[in-house]
């Protein structure tokens, strides 16, 4: 495959942060950052995130590279929200739309990443460019909106109970 031993880090800590959101998905609708699991998507993103940016099949520093600065600046910005507990139900949509966008931006180059190098010998994909990235992207853009709508109705159902 071709990783050096941070990419090998990276992408392990990758996957773990990846199943640890979809475990809060499941659990909560949301990446909980009161749960095991979203406190797992949540460190994981952040190391995911800082080594990606020690990364870079191409040199030099690249449009991942900021991908990995946008989805570190969502997290962080999503925990500060979190913190502002009390009262504040603005605060919670913006920390929930946070988590999801950026699960959704971390899933940009892991599936191209994938797609480009699984199975080793044969990958599915040929590179950034082919279509079935492209489709990939798309099905994981609808699940993100429909997942945003989902989450926003949910809370808005929890906020005229409170």
């Amino acid at each position: 495959m071709g990783l050096s031993n941070l990419g090998i880090f990276h992408t392990a800590v990758g996957i773990i942060a990846i199943v640890a959101a979809l475990a809060s998905f499941v659990k909560h609708g949301k990446i909980n950052l009161e749960s095991k699991s979203g406190n797992t998507y949540f460190f994981g993103t952040i190391i995911t995130s800082a080594t990606a940016l020690g990364l870079s099949r191409a040199g030099g520093f690249n449009p991942g590279h900021v991908l990995s600065l946008l989805v570190l600046a969502l997290v962080v910005g999503a925990f500060v929200l979190h913190q502002w507990k009390t009262g504040n139900n603005k605060a919670r949509y913006f920390e929930n739309f946070f988590l999801s966008f950026s699960f959704f931006l971390s899933m940009i180059p892991t599936v191209n990443e994938t797609l480009t190098r699984v199975p080793l010998k044969a990958p599915l994909a040929s590179g950034p460019g082919d279509p079935l990235i492209g489709k990939t992207l798309l099905v994981i853009l609808v699940l993100f909106i429909a997942g945003s709508c989902y989450q926003y109705i949910q809370q808005k159902k929890t906020n005229k109970r409170a």
